[in-house]
C-alpha cells in the first residue's frame, strides 16, 4: 500500500506559477533591455506578397508596411548594445554590395491557427520534421503541411487523462520517430504519430519505471529546497529546452540542471548553472553548450573512454541573461544572443580554453529570442519585432547584416527554416530557403530568401 501511495503521489503534476511562462520577466517601464510588448509603431497586415531585392548597384526601400525590409540606412549596423559590451568589438563592417551579393526576401503566407480564441495567443516554438512544421501556443500545437502550408493535425497537450494540466509546451524535438516536448509541469512528454494521421501520447518522462529503479536508496535524491527533495530522475522546475544527438535527448530546466535521456530512461543528470537554464544546443561530435540567466554559456563533453560529461569550459562576455544558442555547420562557430540586445560570436580556439568571442553582431534594438543557422545564414529573432539576416565574408571574420525582415506586431520568438535542397525535392526553388517566423502576436509568417552573386558573367 505504501508503493501504491507513493505512485500516486509521484503521478501527480506539479504546479508552476504561469509568471514564469516568459524566458524573462515582464517588461516595466524601466527594464530598456528586457522582452517588451510595447509597440512603437503600427503593422500592416498584407494578404497578398511582396519582394525586395538588392543589388551592388541599388537598394531598395519600404515603409513598416511592407511585409519585408531592406534598406541601406535602416540602422544596420547599430550601436546600442555597446553600452552593455563595450570591450567587444562589432563585427558587422561588410555591405552586400562588398561582397558582390544580391538577397531576394519574399513574403509567401500566414499560416492560419484553428480555434483561435481557444489557446494562447503566443507562438511559443517552432520545429520542423519531414516536410511538417509544429507550431506550439501554449498547450496547443498545431501541424502544418510546409509544401502547400494546409493544417496537417491540431492537438492539445492536456486533453488526455494523463496529462491534465501539464502547463505550456516550451521546446519540440524528433528522435527515433517520436516527437518529444518540453513542458511547464517539469516533464517531457513523447509522442508519436499514428497511422490515421493523428499524435497519440506514449511516454511521460520520467518513466514510473524509472522511478521505481530509483526511489529506494536515499542517494538518488537531490535537495531542491529545505524540507524538500527530488529523485534525480526528475526535473523540478520548467523544462525550457530540448535537444537530439546520436539518438540521445538532451534537456534543460529553470531548475539548473542538464539531463541526458536514452530509450526514455534518464542516464545522467548534471547541475549546470547557477541560475534558470534558457537555451541548449549540441553539435556534431556532442560537444554540448547551455546558456543561462546568470550570463554564462557553459560547454559539456564527455572525454574518450568516459561515462560521464565534464564542464570544458565557461564562456563568459554577456551582461545580461542568454536566451538562444545557435551553431554553424561544422560546430566550430557559436553563436549567442542576449537580453543584452547583442549577438556574440565565439570561435574554437586552443590556446583559449575551447571557444574565445571573436565580436558582436549589433542592430538589433531589443533582447535577443531565438537564433538559427542555415546554409552559412544566421537568422535572429528579436523582441524589436524583426528578423536579421547575416552572413560571415570571406575568411575574414566580418559579418554583413544582408536584411532586415519586419512585419510581425510583437516580439519574434522562435525561427525555423527549410534548406533549398529539401525545397528542391519538394518542388520549390532551387538555392532558396524557406524561413517560418513565430511571434507573440499568434502569427506564423512565411518567407522565401535568396542569396546570390550578383556578379553577371
Amino acid at each position: 500500500m505504501k508503493v501504491r501511495a507513493w505512485l500516486s503521489k509521484c503521478s501527480s503534476s506539479i504546479s508552476i506559477s504561469t509568471a514564469k511562462d516568459a524566458i524573462i520577466p515582464p517588461p516595466t517601464h524601466n527594464q530598456q533591455l528586457l522582452l517588451s510588448d510595447h509597440s512603437t509603431g503600427s503593422s500592416s497586415d498584407i494578404q497578398g506578397s511582396s519582394s525586395t531585392t538588392s543589388t551592388a548597384s541599388s537598394s531598395s526601400s519600404s515603409s513598416t508596411s511592407q511585409d519585408s525590409t531592406y534598406t541601406a540606412n535602416s540602422s544596420l549596423e547599430s550601436n546600442l548594445s555597446i553600452l552593455t559590451l563595450p570591450s567587444v568589438p562589432s563585427l558587422q563592417k561588410l555591405s552586400p554590395d562588398s561582397l558582390n551579393l544580391s538577397v531576394t526576401t519574399l513574403f509567401l503566407t500566414s499560416l492560419i491557427k484553428p480555434n483561435k480564441q481557444q489557446q494562447s495567443g503566443h507562438v511559443n516554438f517552432l520545429a520542423i520534421d519531414n516536410h511538417l512544421l509544429y507550431a506550439v501556443s501554449g498547450s496547443q500545437i498545431d501541424v502544418f503541411d510546409t509544401i502547400n502550408f494546409s493544417l496537417f493535425d491540431s492537438f492539445n497537450v492536456n486533453n488526455n487523462e494523463y496529462s491534465s494540466s501539464s502547463g505550456s509546451v516550451k521546446s519540440l524535438v524528433f528522435c527515433q520517430g517520436k516527437i518529444f516536448t518540453a513542458h511547464q509541469d517539469c516533464k517531457i512528454r513523447a509522442w508519436k504519430l499514428t497511422d490515421n494521421k493523428q499524435h497519440k501520447l506514449v511516454a511521460i518522462l520520467p518513466t514510473i519505471e524509472d522511478r521505481l529503479r530509483n526511489f529506494m536508496l536515499p542517494k538518488n535524491y537531490v535537495k531542491v529546497r529545505r524540507h524538500r527533495k527530488k529523485l534525480w530522475v526528475e526535473h523540478f522546475d520548467t523544462v525550457s529546452s530540448l535537444a537530439v544527438a546520436e539518438n540521445l535527448l538532451y534537456s534543460v530546466s529553470w531548475d539548473k540542471y542538464l539531463k541526458i535521456w536514452k530509450d526514455f530512461r534518464c542516464i545522467e543528470s548534471i547541475k549546470a548553472h547557477d541560475d534558470a537554464i534558457n537555451a541548449l544546443v549540441v553539435s556534431s561530435d556532442n560537444v554540448i553548450y547551455t546558456g543561462s540567466a546568470d550570463k554564462r554559456i557553459k560547454v559539456w563533453g564527455r572525454p574518450f573512454g568516459e561515462k560521464k560529461h565534464i564542464l570544458l569550459a565557461t564562456l563568459e562576455k554577456h551582461k545580461s541573461a542568454v536566451n538562444a544558442l545557435a551553431l554553424n555547420f561544422d560546430g566550430s562557430v557559436l553563436f549567442s544572443g542576449a537580453c543584452d540586445r547583442s549577438i556574440l560570436v565565439w570561435e574554437r580556439e586552443d590556446s583559449a580554453n575551447h571557444m574565445a568571442v571573436t565580436g558582436a553582431l549589433r542592430g538589433h534594438s531589443k533582447a535577443i529570442l531565438c537564433l538559427i543557422n542555415v546554409c552559412d545564414l544566421l537568422f535572429s529573432g528579436s523582441a524589436d519585432r524583426t528578423l536579421r539576416i547575416w552572413r560571415r565574408g570571406h575568411d575574414d571574420g566580418r559579418y554583413c547584416c544582408l536584411a532586415v525582415l519586419d512585419g510581425h506586431a510583437k516580439p519574434v520568438r522562435s525561427l525555423v527554416a527549410v534548406p533549398p535542397e529539401i525545397n528542391e525535392d519538394s518542388g520549390g526553388d532551387g538555392g532558396a530557403i524557406k524561413v517560418f517566423s513565430g511571434s507573440f502576436d499568434g502569427e506564423i509568417k512565411v518567407w522565401k530568401v535568396m542569396v546570390s552573386s550578383s556578379i553577371k558573367t
